[in-house]
């Protein structure tokens, strides 16, 4: 039974670029009044809880945070925070394998989490 869930997750696991993750379509789109660095730096130490350390860049007039795969470090989401016109940020998340249901929700629970202000 090991084998057949370690074949599960090998198969569902896969390779995906930043630029294959960019073209799937957003899980979330959303916006929140904390700045981008900060919004970056509440969701990097949410995500620590579960993944290894992400990537943090520079991205637009904000960050782009690389989440990694909880087993690998091939990329697993990307998370654009950019920042707007008055205060705040517009989040946008894209996953690896958003159209799979039982995909761990660590990630959105973490962006969540940073937006209603945890």
């Amino acid at each position: 039974m090991k084998w057949a869930w370690v074949a599960v997750m090998a198969f569902l696991g896969g390779c995906a670029s930043v630029s294959d993750i960019e073209k799937s379509p957003e899980t979330m789109g959303v916006i929140s009044g904390k700045s981008p660095k900060a919004f970056s730096e509440c969701v990097v130490k949410h995500l620590a809880e579960t993944r290894k350390p992400s990537t943090v860049e520079p991205w637009r007039e904000g960050y782009r945070v690389i989440v990694p795969q909880k087993l690998s470090s091939s990329p697993a989401a990307i998370i654009d925070i950019d920042k707007r016109s008055n205060d705040g940020s517009s989040i946008k998340l894209h996953e690896r394998i958003s159209n799979v249901p039982i995909r761990p929700h660590d990630v959105q629970r973490a962006v969540t989490a940073c937006i209603s202000g945890e």
